[in-house]
C-alpha cells in the first residue's frame, strides 16, 4: 500500500508552477471530456479559451465577469493567509447588494454625485455585517466558520428573493419580482464607450494594490501570514487571534458587498432574485489559483472570466450543456487540488511496523 508522507520543505519552484501544470492538466482532461461528447475538441477549446480574446467586446465582458471575482478574492485570500475560511462571500455579496440598491431605491428618483458613493459605504457596511456573524461566533463560541458562513449563504439569498417580492418591488412592474431600474446617478460610468465593462474593475485593481501593500509592507499582514502558518508561533509573540479574525472578516466581507453593489449598479441596474451567480464560489477557486497573492489573483480571475465568456460562446455555437462553465471551473479545482498534495506530500510504501528489539536478559551474579 502507499501512502502520503509531508515533505520536510516543500519545492517553492513547484509551489508556482502547480498553477500552470493544473490549466495544462484541465486542458487535456476537457479534450477528452469533448471527444467523448462526440464534439470536435479543437473547435470547442477554440471558442472557450481563443475566440474571446478576438472579439472586442467579448474581452470588455471578461472585465465585467473579472471585476466581482477579483474584488472577493483578494479579500478571501487574506483570510486564507491566516488559516480564516470565510466560505460564505456569496452570501456577502448579496446582502452588499440589497443594502447598496436600497440607497438607490430610497433616494429615487433624485441623484446626485454623492448618490453613488453612499451605495458603495452601504454595499461595504452590508457585507461587513453579515461576516461580523461568523467572525462573532467563531471568536466567541469557537464555531466553525466554515458552516455559518456557508449557511448564511442560503439566508441572504432567500431575503433578497422576500424583498424584491415585496417592499422593494417595483410598484410599476407588472408584479414582476425585481425592483425598480435605478437612476442614472446610481450606476456605474463605463469603462470602455458602448460596452458594459464599468470602473468597478480599476476599483479591483485599487483592491490588488492595497492588499500588496496590507500583506508584504504592514506589521498586520505579517501578523496575518504568522497566524496561518505558525499559529503558536503568533500566540508566543502575543498577536491576538480575535482581531486578527475579525479584521479578515471585515476585509473580505466588505469587499464581497462592495462587488455585490457594482454588480447591482452595473451590468444589472436593478435588485433581481438571480443576483447571486456563484461569484462568492468560484472566488475561493480564483484565490487558490492565484496562490493566495493579489497579483496572481488578478490574473486568475481574468482566466475564470474567459471560461465564463467561452463556456457561453460554446454553449451557443455547440449545442453544449449550461453546466460546461460549471464543469471545467470544477476539474480546475481538482486538478489544482491534486497537484498541491503532491507538492506538499510525496508517496511512500506504507511499510509494516519495526518489531521492539528484544534486550538480552542481565547475567545474574554468581552465588
Amino acid at each position: 500500500m502507499l501512502k502520503l508522507v509531508p515533505r520536510k520543505e516543500p519545492n517553492r519552484a513547484m509551489l508556482y508552477a502547480t498553477p500552470f501544470l493544473a490549466v495544462l492538466m484541465t486542458l487535456v482532461a476537457g479534450f477528452l471530456l469533448f471527444t467523448l461528447l462526440g464534439k470536435d475538441p479543437l473547435h470547442a477549446m477554440y471558442l472557450i479559451f481563443v475566440k474571446p480574446l478576438t472579439d472586442f467586446n467579448s474581452v470588455a465582458e471578461m472585465l465585467v465577469k473579472a471585476t466581482p471575482l477579483v474584488l472577493i478574492g483578494v479579500g478571501l485570500a487574506i483570510g486564507f493567509r491566516a488559516g480564516v475560511w470565510n466560505i460564505g462571500a456569496e452570501g456577502q455579496f448579496t446582502i452588499g447588494a440589497i443594502t447598496g440598491g436600497s440607497v438607490a431605491l430610497a433616494a429615487y428618483p433624485e441623484g446626485g454625485p454623492l448618490l453613488l458613493p453612499a451605495m458603495a459605504l452601504a454595499g461595504a457596511l452590508g457585507g461587513m455585517a453579515w461576516a461580523a456573524i461568523p467572525a462573532f461566533l467563531r471568536t466567541r463560541f469557537n464555531a466553525s466558520e466554515i458552516l455559518v458562513s456557508l449557511m448564511l449563504v442560503y439566508v441572504a439569498t432567500l431575503l433578497l428573493s422576500l424583498l424584491v417580492h415585496g417592499p422593494l418591488r417595483d410598484p410599476d412592474g407588472f408584479n414582476f419580482p425585481e425592483s425598480r431600474l435605478f437612476q442614472e446617478d446610481a450606476l456605474l460610468p463605463a469603462l470602455i464607450p458602448d460596452t458594459r465593462a464599468h470602473w468597478g474593475f480599476v476599483v479591483g485593481l485599487f483592491a490588488v494594490v492595497a492588499a500588496y501593500v496590507y500583506l508584504e509592507r504592514m506589521l498586520l499582514g505579517f501578523q496575518v501570514k504568522v497566524l496561518g502558518q505558525a499559529p503558536r508561533a503568533a500566540r508566543f509573540a502575543g498577536y491576538s487571534e480575535k482581531k486578527i479574525v475579525w479584521t479578515c472578516f471585515m476585509i473580505s466581507g466588505g469587499l464581497a458587498g462592495i462587488a455585490g453593489l457594482f454588480e447591482t449598479a452595473g451590468p444589472v441596474g436593478q435588485l433581481v432574485p438571480s443576483l447571486p451567480v456563484g461569484y462568492g464560489f468560484t472566488a475561493i477557486i480564483v484565490a487558490f489559483l492565484g496562490r493566495l497573492h493579489p497579483v496572481g489573483i488578478l490574473f486568475a480571475a481574468l482566466l475564470m472570466a474567459l471560461t465564463y465568456i467561452g463556456g457561453e460562446t460554446a454553449q451557443i455555437e455547440m449545442s453544449l450543456p449550461s453546466a460546461t462553465t460549471s464543469v471545467f471551473q470544477g476539474m480546475l479545482l481538482f486538478f489544482l487540488l491534486a497537484t498541491d498534495v503532491l507538492v506538499n506530500f510525496r508517496l511512500a510504501r506504507a511499510g509494516k511496523p519495526a518489531a521492539a528489539a528484544v534486550r538480552p536478559a542481565a547475567p545474574t551474579p554468581a552465588e
